[in-house]
């Protein structure tokens, strides 16, 4: 195997491994053993050195031997030797164990110590929301490690509920770095800040549990999904119906779980609780994350997600020009990415001459402020499961922008999205449907659509991606740069569907 210094290139974990090059084990695994260990012991894969003298299989016979001279029972030994693979043993160590094979190899130069890293063997669970795999966000946190710690998502909306059971786990909400607080931008906020962790409405809570947090289902409580079911009248022949939302207690083992699992929130509330702002609160809430981060000199707030907005007006402003959009360009220029959702302006219904039923026709030039700025990562909306059958969602705002160019950037899912919502809302939306009888004491989630949904897909994953690929913190135009590059084209034209689907993988891996 190369030395330190002469790590070949090309791997999706070079980058990774070039961070990591002089640890046996990985700081992150000792560091955090508690979170991989079962009892005193902890699943690991010891990859093998393919440069050893005499390859792999000698490599593996050398490496039983290290884990001897670590003190590693027998039979834990045995169960690794028996391993299929041959690039991998697999064994359970206790932190102990771990250290003591680093020291091993800090005697041993690197090219001929058997071992060539050791990393945390974390459970395989399923996932309940299936647009996590759509943009492979399931794969970047089984093989990167793409959690989000460290990385600050302020989300501009209606407030987050800080009593939501999805944030407690890694809490997102709380010990936030220092001089970060909650902050309410609403008419009638309150002076310190504590209406900021209260979501009368919903909204903010929702697009929050898509960027981050996780709750399973059963090992940590009860979970209520509420969700659309289509109802039609029997006793009114020719009625189409309608819907209404009904609670179903979920019993699956699964996890509920956003896109950067452990990423802190900060949540600027700039909606009241029936969903109402001015554009104003919204800019002192982008001018306060400038201040946050010292105009730009020191970054504590990596990204801002804004899934809300406003139809732009031609006549008010040029596009991208409106003083929303500036002080979002402002933000961007200070090193904070700024994801903005589309819209959902993308078709209205329309009635022609001799018709007395409306029909829906796309709408171009639909994309709404502040995703008019030319620096945001406009967000566009496609199905969670099937983007490549169903395209863009009929909704989603379309571009080009007024001014000619080319929006939204890119797309991620949108359509029925599971996320959580506070309790409260949840109470009063199932009274409004007449439904009682439900678990009051689990934990509420619910579906949702829009293109408010899309854009914390790419907030998220944009978390994920600055807690791997840390060199690009403050550097907001080469991560734009980087997701557009490497989105999948669903082969629709290019004003309806920007660059693609986003694909976090192979963001990841470009650089």
């Amino acid at each position: 195997m190369a030395d330190e210094d002469d790590i070949e290139t090309g791997n999706p974990r070079d980058k990774l491994r070039q961070q990591s090059a002089h640890y046996l084990v990985l700081p992150d695994l000792v560091t955090h053993f508690a979170e991989y260990a079962t009892g005193a012991f902890a699943r690991v894969i010891a990859e093998l050195n393919n440069m050893y003298p005499g390859g792999l299989g000698k490599a593996k016979e050398k490496a039983l031997e290290e884990l001897k001279k670590a003190n590693v029972d027998a039979d834990r030994i045995t169960r690794a030797a028996a391993s299929k693979s041959k690039l991998n043993l697999f064994v359970a160590l206790t932190r102990d164990e771990l250290m003591t094979l680093d020291r091993l190899r800090r005697e041993t130069k690197s090219t001929h110590f058997p071992i060539y890293k050791v990393w945390a063997d974390p459970k395989l669970r399923p996932f309940a929301g299936k647009p996590l795999r759509t943009i492979k966000a399931d794969a970047c946190l089984a093989t990167f490690g793409s959690h989000g710690r460290d990385i600050v998502v302020a989300v501009a909306d209606s407030g987050i509920d800080g009593d939501h059971e999805h944030f407690k786990k890694f809490a997102n909400l709380e010990k936030l770095p220092d001089g970060l607080e909650h902050c309410d931008f609403t008419d009638d906020a309150a002076e310190d800040g504590a209406s900021a962790l209260v979501d009368e409405y919903g909204h903010g809570t929702h697009v929050a549990g898509i960027i981050a947090g996780c709750f399973s289902a059963k090992k940590e409580g009860a979970v209520t999904v509420l969700r659309e079911q289509h109802v039609v009248d029997e006793e009114a022949p020719g009625d189409e119906g309608g819907t209404i939302t009904v609670p179903r207690d979920n019993t699956e083992p699964v996890e509920l779980r956003g896109v950067a699992p452990e990423a802190k929130l900060l949540s600027l509330k700039v909606l009241d609780g029936d969903g109402s702002g001015h554009a104003s609160n919204l800019i002192a809430a982008l001018e306060h994350v400038f201040d946050l981060n010292d105009s730009g000199r020191k970054t504590k707030v990596h990204c801002l997600n804004l899934s809300l907005g406003y139809p732009f007006e031609a006549e008010w402003y040029a596009a991208g020009q409106s003083p929303l959009c500036v002080a979002v360009t402002r933000l961007v220029r200070s090193g904070v990415v700024v994801v903005a959702a589309a819209g959902n302006d993308g078709s209205i219904k329309m009635q022609f001459g001799g018709s007395t039923r409306e029909k829906r026709i796309g709408l171009a030039q639909s994309i709404n402020d502040p995703g008019n700025a030319e620096a945001a990562i406009t967000v566009g909306s496609t199905h969670g499961e099937s983007p490549h059958l169903y395209g863009v969602s009929y909704f989603s705002s379309r571009g080009p922008t007024a001014d000619g160019r080319m929006k939204p950037d890119l797309l991620a899912p949108g359509e029925r999205i599971l996320s959580c919502t506070p309790r409260a809302v949840a109470e009063r939306i199932l009274a409004k449907n007449n439904v009682d009888g439900w678990n009051r004491a689990s934990a509420c989630y619910r579906e949702d659509t829009g293109t408010s949904m899309a854009a914390p897909h790419v907030a998220g994953a944009v978390a994920a991606f600055l807690s791997v690929q840390n060199e690009f913190i403050g550097r907001p135009d080469e991560v734009k740069r980087v997701f557009m590059s490497t989105c999948t084209d669903l082969g629709r034209t290019r004003e309806f569907q920007g660059a693609g689907l986003i694909d976090m993988m192979r963001a990841i891996q470009s650089v």
